[in-house]
């Protein structure tokens, strides 16, 4: 039994072992390793437990003063120290002792496991628009994280009194708020995807949106056949991810009205500060002009004044109220021409495409200023129906250029993370030539930058240099699998 017990020491890194991380494909390949002689091991324990429950029916059978081991014969497993609850049951529920029998099975359930994970590393790897939507995962940040970026960001103290600053703030402020709006349509997808899809494949899709650069591992079923998911030490089940999905939900939402809240106290600030200014400007210019009277006309004067303030007293509030409309209608004017200015800008610059991100990107930005000028207008202005047509035909050319811009965004990521990977292959060589495994390695690298590269599509701007990359990395992948 010494050999036994020799092996069942190594029993908490061999479960260790049996996880899958799921990210870069190079890495799943490694684990695969890890998990097939974790499996090898174990079933070198699984033989040993077999002959020593033999060798015990045997001494039970016959007449003997000692047995060599009693019927239900245990063994003692080394603490495994500090274990999620919710992945207690693969390490045996922190138990220190156990049976040869109960050890068997708990083996067996282990090996069955490895398989499990095999065959979804398999699924992975043979699936390259899969792997290019896991690589483009990792270069983004977690949910949380994103969260908390936009969170901190919005904790801002407005400058109320300086005009320039508070411009830049709410201009800040605005494009904080557009994207928590992509971000909520991120998080409507990851839960759509993990809630309602029937593939293993799709719904790990969307928990690799939900997690990003944080990565995640697959740890183990519970006793509902629900998946366990580790990230960055937090053990959690699907369920768990639908609901943390939901509190972001709710507090992107809060963000939101946060936000719609800075803007409208640094308007009124900014409103402020500029009547103020033209108050000082007018007051500057004026003349005053001190009459000279006679004696003999002052009572005439008195009577002229006292009629004239008769007259301003009735007439005041008329005049004031025509004034806050003729204001109110000089903005809805000014803000319509400035939005069919920007509009004009932004179809201006998209003209026969491809153009590169920045572009976009502007075109994407002139877009949405010039529906935030239109969303302005008030309902009661002679512009206000005009307005509203071209409100609903500018979003539908934001929501278009949106969509370019992140199709433009996802085709640079691919070019340079091709590029990184096919780096990286070069040194494979450089540094191991005759090294098999060097070669294996390298390949892999080449196979990937090709996969990313492939799926570029012909309508952003790099896709002429994806194609020049994409038949020189064919070139180095083949000679790399014709070297000796």
């Amino acid at each position: 039994m010494a050999n036994l017990e020799i092996l069942v020491i190594e029993l908490p890194t061999l479960i260790q072992n049996l996880r899958l991380t799921i990210g870069d494909s190079n890495q799943i390949m490694e684990q695969i390793i890890l998990i097939n002689n974790a499996q090898e091991q174990l079933r070198n324990i699984k033989k040993l437990i077999a002959q020593e429950l033999r060798f015990d029916r045997i001494n039970n059978s016959a007449i003997t003063t000692l047995p060599r081991l009693i019927t239900g014969a245990t063994l003692f497993i080394p603490n495994l120290g500090l274990v999620d609850p919710a992945i207690a049951e693969k390490f045996g529920n922190s138990e220190t002792k156990i049976s040869l029998t109960d050890l068997q099975s708990k083996i067996d359930a282990w090996i069955e496991w490895g398989y499990f994970l095999q065959a979804i590393a398999a699924d992975i790897l043979s699936d390259s628009q899969l792997v290019n939507k896991l690589n483009f995962d990792i270069i983004n940040l977690s949910i949380s994280k994103e969260f908390k970026t936009f969170n901190d960001s919005l904790k801002i103290d407005l400058a109320l009194g300086k005009a320039n600053i508070l411009r830049h703030q709410i201009e800040k402020i605005r494009d904080y708020q557009k994207q928590l709006l992509q971000l909520q349509q991120k998080l409507n997808y990851i839960f759509d995807t993990i809630k309602n899809s029937r593939s293993l494949l799709n719904i790990l899709l969307g928990v690799s949106a939900f997690y990003g650069k944080s990565g995640f591992a697959l740890e183990w079923l519970d006793d509902d056949h629900e998946l366990i998911i580790s990230s960055e030490g937090k053990i959690q089940e699907l369920t768990d991810i639908l609901n943390d999905c939901d509190y972001f939900q709710e507090q992107i939402a809060a963000l939101i009205i946060q936000g719609n809240t800075l803007t409208q106290q640094g308007e009124q600030a900014l409103k402020k500060i500029e009547q103020e200014s033209s108050k000082e400007a007018i007051s500057s210019q004026e003349l005053k002009i001190v009459p000279k009277f006679s004696t003999p006309k002052i009572l005439s004067s008195a009577l002229i004044i006292a009629s004239t303030l008769l007259i301003l007293t009735f007439g005041g509030l008329k005049i004031r109220e025509q004034s806050l409309s003729l204001t109110q209608e000089g903005s809805a004017n000014a803000n319509f021409k400035s939005a069919q200015k920007l509009g004009m800008e932004a179809a201006s610059l998209v003209q026969k495409p491809p153009h590169p991100l920045k572009v976009w990107q502007q075109a994407e930005t002139k877009w949405y200023q010039a529906i935030i000028l239109l969303d302005s207008i008030p309902d009661k202005t002679s512009v206000y129906d005009r307005a509203k047509k071209k409100l609903a035909y500018y979003q539908i050319n934001y929501k278009s250029i949106s969509q370019r811009v992140l199709i433009e965004k996802k085709a640079v990521a691919n070019l340079e993370l091709a590029h990184k990977l096919a780096t990286e292959a070069n040194l494979f060589v450089q540094n191991s030539p005759h090294s098999q495994l060097s070669r294996q390695q390298a390949q892999d690298k080449w196979q990937q930058a090709i996969n990313l590269l492939e799926v570029i599509p012909e309508s952003t701007s790099v896709s002429v240099q994806a194609k020049e990359m994409l038949s020189i990395y064919k070139t180095n992948y083949a000679a790399t699998n014709q070297q000796p």
